[in-house]
């Protein structure tokens, strides 16, 4: 087994390699930009007045157009002019700039899901297995983030650069039944706060390739990392170290990283300076233009070894076990996949092609609903085609993931992701994609992890383990995409949503039979950027489920909703 360094330690070695790269700066020595001619000696002629474009200043960063302001236009809080604190002028010298950003991050919806009522029924006259399945979801995220790189990347590529992010998060789930803790006393309301350490790295830039500045450079510490076009396999903000770069001028870029994972806090979903014995690597080159111009490949590998046997069992925030899957054998075990992927984004004359496929290999050593250990043998394809014509894009897409035909036997065949954010078939306006719907509200595990369409099976999606005996998915989309103005965009969205294989989902029950189709997802999304940037983006949305067989032999057959807002301040 590798060593076991702490998160602190991590980012202690980043802030290290900032103080190496930092000591030999010191502030440059200049003369003043402005001084008062002196008086011109008896008998000699006057100086002229210097013009403007002749006037000294004290750094090409000042250079104004026309009337030639030499002093610093805007304030300090003014993120749309010229500002100190947004890396426009630099701090120290001539090339070391500041960056400043801060967010607050506003989510919040009501929506319906099915919710067990049992013996500890909120109403104590409930006879039915489902109890009240509404629900009200609030999120603040407040964050600020400062960053300090050597070098002005108009140019060339910077020379270092460091970065600390800190996050406090509120958040509250209020139902209306028993179910936010394994003790039904806490009631059905639940608020937590939560303060984190995100990001903090160091960036070196180790060499450059070629003339077109081709280089080579390695970051360290707590960083974000999406590994794909769609996020389909793993999309993080962890610690570990990357080395990436380009070549052919720029038309190659490639990443190798390896991140040994923190343990995130079961609400706000934050990083905490906790363990969770589970290591992630990742290598993938990006080929620009490949075959025709506008179209971009990927090919990539990815391996997660997440050792469960070391960490034993792992209880939630709120009490829940989540390591392992509080279902079947439930002992700890180890999963160890690999990822062989092709990916592809962009556009063949006048079509625009996304596209993936993943094949999944490896062992779980004790796979809780085959109960035995297992060979990994599973596959993902996506494909979304579409056409622009004027305003208005139009869409059609389909997802597979394989499941598992056999549960019981020695090969476990449904596809899982390692830490998935896909953005794909309607993204975080779907409720399919958005909801969390469990096979037991009070512990046990999910059908559906929030931000994720796979049914994995497993009891949570930052803190549970990768489960490949699960029922796998199939989704048909149509979509359409309206540019309203300038300032609103619209995204309406249908998929049809069925399983592969069931008889994961019927050992699993204890059921003699549940069929494939589940349901219809209709949503519909806006995004509003009233000053035509990314400082204030509002997204209202609403979706509808209505099932049908497959979803009504688990749960019910009342239409699920969710209607809602997210908001972004940023400066």
């Amino acid at each position: 087994m590798p060593p076991r360094p702490t998160a602190l330690v991590l980012t202690l070695a980043a802030c290290g390699l900032l103080a190496l790269a930092a000591a030999p700066l010191r502030a440059d020595e200049h003369a003043p930009a402005h001084e008062t001619p002196a008086a011109p000696a008896a008998g000699t002629e006057a100086t002229p007045t210097p013009v403007p474009d002749f006037e000294p200043i004290e750094d090409r960063w000042r250079i104004q157009p026309p009337p030639y302001d030499l002093n610093v236009k805007g304030h300090w809080w003014d993120p749309y002019n010229q500002n100190v604190l947004k890396g426009d002028y630099p701090i120290i010298g001539e090339d070391v700039f500041l960056k400043l950003t801060a967010a607050a991050k506003t989510s919040a919806e009501g929506r319906s899901a099915p919710i067990g009522s049992g013996a500890s029924a909120r109403d104590s006259g409930s006879f039915t297995f489902f109890g009240q399945s509404d629900a009200i979801i609030y999120d603040q995220k407040f964050s600020l983030k400062a960053e300090m790189q050597k070098g002005s990347t108009a140019f060339k590529p910077f020379e270092w650069q460091v970065g600390i992010e800190g996050v406090v998060d509120l958040n509250i789930l209020h139902l209306f039944e028993n179910g936010v803790a394994p003790d039904v006393r806490d009631g059905i309301s639940r608020e937590n706060a939560d303060a984190a350490i995100q990001e903090a790295f160091a960036e070196l830039h180790l060499a450059d390739l070629s003339a077109n500045y081709d280089f080579v450079s390695v970051k360290v510490g707590r960083q974000p990392f999406n590994s794909d076009f769609r996020s389909l396999i793993f999309s993080d903000v962890n610690q570990g170290i990357r080395f990436f770069g380009s070549a052919n001028g720029n038309r190659y870029q490639y990443n190798l990283l390896y991140f040994y994972m923190a343990e995130k806090d079961t609400n706000s979903e934050l990083n905490t300076f906790d363990i969770r014995d589970q290591h992630v690597a990742v290598a993938n080159v990006y080929v620009q233009d490949f075959l025709v111009l506008g179209y971009t490949t990927q090919l990539s590998f990815h391996f997660d070894y997440d050792d469960g046997e070391e960490t034993g069992f792992k209880f939630d925030r709120q009490g829940f076990l989540v390591r392992p899957d509080p279902v079947g054998a439930a002992t700890p075990h180890n999963v160890e996949a690999y990822y062989l992927g092709w990916a592809g984004e962009g556009h063949i004359d006048w079509l625009n092609v996304s596209h993936a496929f993943y094949q999944a290999l490896g062992r779980d050593s004790l796979n809780p609903i085959a109960g035995r250990e297992v060979d990994i043998n599973a596959q993902l394809a996506f494909l979304e085609l579409s056409i622009d014509r004027d305003w208005m894009r139009y869409q059609a897409s389909a997802l597979y993931t394989s499941g598992d035909s056999d549960p019981r036997d020695a090969t476990a065949e449904g596809f899982d992701s390692i830490l998935d954010n896909q953005k794909i078939m309607g993204g975080e306006f779907s409720y399919w994609n958005r909801q969390s719907i469990r096979i037991a509200d009070r512990g046990g595990v999910a059908l559906m992890q929030r931000n994720s369409v796979i049914p994995d099976l497993r009891s949570s999606k930052i803190q549970g383990q990768a489960n490949f005996v699960n029922p796998g998915i199939l989704m048909f989309n149509l979509g359409a995409t309206a540019e309203l103005t300038q300032k609103v965009r619209a995204i309406g969205n249908v998929n049809y949503v069925r399983f592969v294989r069931t008889k994961p989902l019927e050992i699993l029950l204890k059921q003699p039979h549940v069929r494939e189709d589940l349901g219809v997802d209709v949503s519909l999304g806006f995004e509003w950027r009233p000053f035509l940037n990314n400082n204030i983006i509002v997204k209202p949305f609403a979706a509808v489920f209505v099932p049908v067989a497959g979803f009504q032999d688990i749960y019910q057959s009342s239409v699920l909703y969710q209607v809602g807002t997210q908001m972004a301040l940023v400066f």
